[in-house]
């Protein structure tokens, strides 16, 4: 990210959406899904947000609300500083030429009946783009590493690290200012995902683009992300610089995450074990929704107040919503699970 880009492209404040469903056996009943509560973020312009926790946190339907694929259940969305929130999808259609998205899946993300030709150029064709769409296409193709001879061919000639090129050719044909990752690589062997983020690294650094990269995967963010943003159960539970939240995490989820990485990749953490299941987004725990399974859980407080995403004493670029975060990194597993919270 360069040093200048702190203009903010993207405010979100206090997003939420809860959708209605069914419940039980006979389908009568219905119960509401808190799938993002109460998050609040800036994304600058030229960095890498990336979003990282557990499947079903909330880290894809916040990227969709955050574009305006979802209509939010209340909170406010300002891109370059207007408030698209309420607007209209004939009003957003402006937009969405700023926006595009890169799906997890490179298999189903392209419509298998029309020729790679036909897909990198349908953003020309939707938006009404003027000049030779056909040469435009055959650079984008050039540009993300395929022969422009693969003009004609049709996705299902090409392997899963070809068809995602062709998807970020897709993304990246109108010269977005923001695009959205949606696991773009969990689908692809390791030494093909290194080549894609490789790829959208120097993208980013040709076109100056901004990314909000979502993953499940910490040492792929780790590889690209310039801030990092942890969800559990729709909550924002800890943001800052990447570097700052791998090498010293503040929230005991942020810690158990990293501590599950595999051994060299994490430094030799020790590995901190998680008691229960994810609870039921219709029904989260009171409070701290992460006190159920929190290795320095304290009761009379984690079950009653709920913490608020704050500033860091010493990091201004850092917030943790945790009564009792880490002070220092790495901790025991008796410090740990004593609830102690030494000062460094």
């Amino acid at each position: 990210m360069s040093a200048t880009a702190t203009e903010p492209l993207i405010e979100v404040e206090h997003l939420t959406k809860h959708f209605t469903v069914k419940q039980g056996v006979f389908a009568r009943g219905r119960g509401v899904v808190h799938a993002v509560e109460d998050v609040s973020l800036t994304v600058r312009r030229g960095e890498t947000l990336g979003i990282v926790g557990e499947s079903g946190c909330g880290k894809s339907t916040t990227a969709r609300l955050m574009l305006r694929l979802l209509a939010p259940t209340a909170g406010t969305i300002r891109f370059e500083g207007r408030d698209i929130t309420r607007l209209s999808q004939r009003q957003l259609r402006p937009l969405r030429r700023h926006m595009p998205m890169i799906f997890q899946d490179p298999y189903a993300s392209l419509n298998p009946r029309k020729t790679v030709g036909q897909i990198i150029g349908e953003p020309f064709k939707i938006h009404h783009a003027d000049g030779d769409v056909k040469a435009r296409v055959r650079d984008l193709i050039a540009r993300v590493g395929l022969n422009p001879e693969h003009y004609n061919r049709y996705p299902h000639e090409f392997s899963g690290g070809q068809r995602q090129r062709i998807g970020v050719a897709r993304a990246i044909a109108l010269h977005p200012k923001l695009i959205v990752c949606d696991e773009p690589v969990s689908a692809l062997d390791v030494s093909v995902q290194a080549q894609i983020l490789n790829l959208l690294r120097g993208l980013q650094r040709e076109f100056s683009l901004t990314f909000v990269f979502i993953s499940h995967d910490l040492s792929v963010i780790r590889q690209i992300a310039d801030r990092v943003a942890v969800m559990y159960l729709g909550r924002i539970v800890e943001i800052g610089d990447a570097e700052r939240i791998f090498e010293h995490p503040r929230h005991p989820y942020t810690a158990a995450l990293l501590s599950a990485v595999p051994r060299a990749a994490s430094g030799g953490r020790r590995r901190i074990l998680l008691g229960g299941d994810v609870p039921s987004p219709i029904a989260p725990p009171p409070a701290c929704v992460f006190h159920p399974r929190c290795p320095r859980f304290r009761r009379g407080r984690c079950d009653v107040d709920e913490p608020q995403l704050e500033p860091v004493a010493g990091e201004a670029t850092r917030h943790v919503a945790c009564h009792y975060p880490f002070e220092r990194w790495p901790m025991s597993e008796e410090e740990i699970r004593a609830g102690a919270s030494p000062v460094a």
